[in-house]
């Protein structure tokens, strides 16, 4: 009786070596997977974009610990040195409940910039860089801005590339072409990086400038969505690898994997969009200097972008 009772305790400490030889085997294989994949990424944004990622920006501390506000600024640099920025968004993520709220910026909205005069808000980013766009933003709308993350748009391709290498899902509303360097039918369709930056850049239609800003919503949007799916779930660690290189920002590595994994272990991240100017907001006029610029009803702007950004 006691050799039958010490037979199976045997058996049950083999099968529980066993058990445990395998998760460790498991975790190393885990983890092997995850450093070569980040080392990838890291090394594919070497080879494009050697500047240093991590960038020096006077943030805001944050009135609300559960919500963190960052400044996307998307720019198209082509080589140079000084560039305008092309897009410029504003996000805030509540961390609590994953909801996000996203305001896009007109890039001709005619604004203040502090230490000097008035100029397209694109203007400020080549003035000063995020530092003063955050500056003219601040002092224009009292946005509270505690991160910044820049990217070229030509790294932008290569970022939609690596987060989901399958294409992005999309509804181009008609065909696309002049001056995108891609051709795009009307239809839903999957899109790669450079065609989803062609979409998102496309503005020779009747709606201008303000359909642009729309579709690069709808790029933000369809990514998020492909971002989240278990199957890019892999693609994670190669991403943040990439991401050191390709898109410059005050964030360090570890603050940016907790966003990522935040957002992930969250659920679906609901996304509401707002764009400045809004409707019956502004009034199309000439400057000298500037040339065609958007004048804001600064009051209604302000109002109706102080409501928005209230989490309920």
């Amino acid at each position: 009786m006691d050799q039958k009772r010490t037979g199976r305790k045997k058996k049950k400490l083999r099968k529980g070596r066993v058990f445990f030889t395998l998760l460790l085997l498991a975790i190393i294989i885990g983890a092997g997977y995850i450093y070569v994949e980040y080392k990838s990424g890291v090394s594919l944004a070497e080879a494009d974009a050697p500047q240093k990622a991590t960038m020096k920006f006077a943030g805001d501390e944050k009135s609300n610990p559960n919500v963190e506000n960052i400044l996307l600024i998307g720019v198209d640099s082509r080589g140079e040195e000084k560039s305008r920025s092309d897009t410029m968004m504003f996000v805030s993520w509540n961390k609590e409940t994953n909801d996000v709220k996203m305001v896009s910026f007109m890039r001709d909205i005619f604004a203040d910039i502090p230490g000097y005069q008035r100029y397209k808000l694109n203007t400020a980013y080549y003035l000063g860089g995020a530092d003063l766009l955050k500056s003219t933003l601040k002092q224009m709308f009292d946005l509270e801005v505690n991160h910044v993350a820049v990217v070229d748009f030509k790294n932008f391709e290569k970022l939609v590339d690596v987060a989901a290498p399958n294409g992005v899902e999309v509804t181009v509303p008609h065909d696309m072409s002049k001056n995108i360097g891609v051709s795009l039918k009307k239809g839903t369709q999957k899109l790669n990086g450079k065609e989803l930056l062609g979409f998102a850049r496309f503005r020779y239609d009747a709606e201008g400038d303000f359909g642009r800003v729309e579709r690069q919503q709808q790029t933000i949007e369809a990514l998020k969505k492909e971002l989240l799916k278990p199957a890019n779930v892999k693609n994670y660690p190669k991403l943040l690898g990439a991401l050191q290189g390709y898109v410059q920002s005050d964030l360090t590595k570890d603050q940016q994997l907790k966003m990522l994994l935040g957002a992930v272990k969250g659920g679906g991240v609901e996304i509401e969009k707002l764009t400045i100017p809004v409707k019956d907001g502004y009034y199309f006029a000439r400057d000298p200097q500037s040339g065609s610029v958007i004048e804001i009803d600064l009051e209604k702007n302000l109002q109706e972008l102080n409501d928005f950004l209230v989490f309920d």
